[in-house]
């Protein structure tokens, strides 16, 4: 499993970011970390689009959901039949804003561990993992912009990142919120809108968090990567709006 993830995810990783090193006037790792990162978000674009729009749908369906819920709420067999008879009707899936989320998830892992082996070598490449085509720079140039250290934490950009993130969940449930179906009144408490609050929270706070321990780099990507969402989110959203 370890062979398989380094050849099919860390070294086309690795040597994306090689390549976009090598290209950059100045040799510059935080910019090639930037033009790699818009280079894999442009890839999952498709599947980006697919969890925005399932994450969309699932919160739309959800009056309906708890309809269900209550209706069937002493035949949880029943309750659940309704429910995937209603996902069926709507051709939704619970699930289908999973795989994007996992596929990114495994990337950032790809991207923190070229990071890392880059730094842990001496800022030096590794010429058993570049292709024939790529060529070996040497020595890496760590600083962005020549002042900021990426192999060390850095608070700023880790706020940065945070707050990225803080807009972006944001922007999300607020289109969710807006596209929803008016609800009724009601004394019983809304899990899904406690849920979406602690995460509009929870989710640049871990952000921060990471930001703080790992190298700059790190944080960089998350950044630039969270730009990118929210730049496809309001693409998307107004064509819907069209």
């Amino acid at each position: 499993m370890g062979d398989f993830f380094h050849v099919t995810i860390f070294q086309p990783v690795y040597n994306i970011l090689v390549f976009f090193y090598n290209i950059v006037p100045g040799y510059d790792f935080g910019v090639a970390i930037i033009l790699t990162t818009i280079f894999i978000k442009t890839l999952f674009i498709p599947l980006s689009r697919k969890q925005i729009e399932s994450q969309k749908k699932m919160q739309e369906l959800q009056p309906k959901l708890k309809e269900i819920q209550k209706k069937h709420k002493e035949n949880k067999e029943e309750q659940t039949k309704a429910m995937m008879a209603l996902y069926k009707e709507h051709k939704t899936n619970p699930l289908g804003g999973c795989l994007p989320l996992i596929v990114q998830l495994i990337v950032l892992i790809a991207i923190y561990q070229v990071i890392v082996s880059i730094t842990e070598a001496g800022l030096t490449i590794n010429q058993a993992d570049l292709y024939s085509f790529v060529r070996n720079p040497g020595e890496v140039n760590h600083l962005f912009l020549h002042f900021l250290d990426l192999t060390k934490p850095n608070y700023v950009l880790a706020f940065l990142s945070a707050i990225a993130q803080y807009v972006q969940v944001k922007m999300l449930f607020q289109s969710q919120k807006k596209d929803a179906p008016a609800k009724a009144p009601t004394d019983e408490p809304d899990f899904a809108e406690i849920m979406n609050k602690q995460m509009l929270y929870l989710g640049p706070g871990i952000t921060f968090f990471i930001g703080v321990t790992f190298p700059a780099a790190l944080a960089l990507y998350w950044l630039f990567s969270t730009l990118f969402m929210i730049f496809q989110q309001m693409v998307i959203f107004k064509a819907k709006q069209a």
